[in-house]
């Protein structure tokens, strides 16, 4: 594994499936000696409780159903 000129890794599709590292959710680092943990943040929000929030936010209060399905998909 590489890490690209922008500092960034790609963590094993098996490794997210086990620790559960979904798009969008947080993980934390931790020096341990000369290696580097890295575990997801309890209590971080999930996908879906980030989307209604950002649903709440829009600026009309109503969409129709292709705007919402616009809205949503880059979720």
């Amino acid at each position: 594994m590489r890490i690209t000129s922008k500092g960034q890794v790609t963590i094993p599709q098996d490794i997210r499936e086990q620790l559960g590292l979904l798009p969008h959710c947080e993980v934390e680092f931790e020096i341990a000696g000369d290696a580097v943990r890295i575990r997801k943040v309890k209590g971080s929000k999930s996908r879906g409780q980030r989307l209604l929030e950002a649903m709440r936010k829009a600026p009309k209060p109503r969409m129709t159903t292709d705007e919402l399905m616009a809205f949503t998909r880059d979720w």
